[in-house]
């Protein structure tokens, strides 16, 4: 279990378009699937990771409770699945249901989209304004696996509700922490470390 920390994209960065299938539905989700959004929160996950495994309740509680309060809500997996098949669609689809997600959880089988919004860990968490600029990147909450900490989604429900409250976010903001983004062979972008 390497950990991995956000690249910490720049804030105000727009948000990347997109044109991925959901696992579940096999509807192709983009940035025009979250039109009128007051928030977009695009969060990068896996099935297989332990730190992912540690917070994917908090994530489904997330789906439960902003899904309609005007925040759009989309996970994306990118790991290689030659290499990584317990991340293949199927077993991505299986998590979704068994989670009780009610977002779309999308594969990135190319792995363009992971690089254009610099992913570099499980989770990943980008929540962009109703401009569609990044306005908070960054951790979950403090928890990680085997610190004993809540998992409660503290830093990025603080963003998310100040958002939609009109308020400004704090820019000191810290990074998440995971496994690294499973990368093709010879396809890691250069951020990466």
């Amino acid at each position: 279990m390497v950990r991995t920390a956000s690249t910490m994209l720049e804030l105000g960065t727009l948000a990347p378009d997109f044109q991925l299938p959901d696992v579940v539905s096999g509807e192709t989700i983009s940035l025009a699937t979250f039109a009128g959004k007051k928030a977009l929160l695009v969060m990068f996950i896996c099935q297989h990771c332990p730190f992912v495994i540690h917070v994917r309740e908090e994530l489904a509680r997330l789906g439960q409770d902003y899904g309609d309060r005007s925040v759009g809500i989309v996970a994306i997996s990118a790991n290689d699945v030659a290499n990584y098949p317990d991340d293949s669609p199927e077993n991505l689809k299986e998590m979704a249901k068994t989670q009780g997600f009610t977002f779309p959880v999308c594969y990135d089988e190319s792995q363009e989209v992971a690089k254009a919004y610099t992913a570099a860990c499980t989770p990943d968490f980008f929540l962009f304004d109703a401009a569609g600029k990044l306005a908070y990147r960054g951790q979950l909450d403090d928890s990680r696996p085997g610190n004993d900490k809540p998992v409660n989604g503290q830093d990025l429900r603080g963003a998310i509700d100040a958002l939609l409250a009109d308020q400004s976010i704090p820019t000191e903001q810290k990074p998440s922490i995971g496994c690294n983004i499973k990368w093709k062979p010879g396809n890691a972008p250069a951020y990466f470390g």
